[in-house]
C-alpha cells in the first residue's frame, strides 16, 4: 500500500477532490421559457423515493425558475459535449437563448415540463421534494419521477469538474461485483 507525502491545500480549493459526480445540464421551464445551467453541485440523497441535492446559487437565472415551476430536468452529458458544457456555464439564459446559441434540441418530458435534451446520455425529470434549505443554502432536494437512459454506450466518459477550469475524464470502469457487500456502503 503506498503511503503519500502531503502538502497544505488551502480549504477554499477541498472541491478539487470531493466534487460529488459528473457535471450535468439542468434544464428548467418557467412562463413559457426554457432554460440550462451547467451544474457540477449534486448528490445523490436517497434511493427511495429516489432523491438528489443540487446547489443551485440564488444569482443564477435558473433559480428562480426552478424555485416557481417546482420542476426541472437533471441531464447527463458525456465527455464529447465540454466545449457546450464549458459554454453554457458561462453565459447567462438571462440574456442568451442557450438552446439557439449551443444548437440544443429540447424534447418533450413524460413528467414535467422543463425539457429533455437528447444529445446528454441520460435525462433525470425531477420533482422539487423538498425546499427547506433553498432560503440559507440554494440547496434544493429533488425527487426524480422519471429517468431515461441511452442503451449504448451503457457508461460513457463523463466529466468532473475540479475548479479554476479543469476537468477530469471519467472513462474507466473497475468492477469488484463479487466481493462487493452493498450494506457496507
Amino acid at each position: 500500500m503506498k503511503i503519500y507525502q502531503k502538502t497544505d491545500l488551502p480549504v477554499v480549493e477541498i472541491r478539487r477532490y470531493l466534487e460529488p459526480g459528473p457535471i450535468v445540464l439542468l434544464t428548467s421551464h418557467w412562463k413559457e421559457q426554457n432554460n440550462v445551467m451547467t451544474m457540477g453541485w449534486h448528490t445523490v440523497m436517497e434511493f427511495t423515493p429516489a432523491l438528489v441535492g443540487c446547489i443551485i446559487a440564488g444569482g443564477n437565472h435558473s433559480f428562480e425558475m426552478i424555485r416557481r415551476s417546482r420542476e426541472c430536468v437533471i441531464n447527463i452529458p458525456s465527455a464529447e459535449l465540454i466545449d457546450t458544457i464549458v459554454g453554457i456555464g458561462n453565459c447567462s439564459g438571462a440574456e442568451v437563448d442557450k438552446f439557439e446559441k449551443f444548437n440544443l434540441l429540447a424534447a418533450k418530458a413524460n413528467k414535467v415540463k422543463a425539457p429533455l435534451l437528447p444529445q446528454c446520455f441520460a435525462n433525470l425529470e425531477c420533482r422539487l421534494h423538498d425546499q427547506s434549505m433553498v432560503g440559507k443554502y440554494s440547496f434544493f432536494i429533488f425527487e426524480v419521477v422519471k429517468a431515461h437512459i441511452a442503451s449504448r454506450p451503457g457508461c460513457p466518459a463523463m466529466v468532473h469538474y475540479t475548479g479554476d477550469g479543469v476537468f477530469r475524464v471519467s472513462d474507466k470502469t473497475i468492477s469488484r461485483k463479487a466481493g462487493f457487500l452493498p450494506q457496507n456502503l
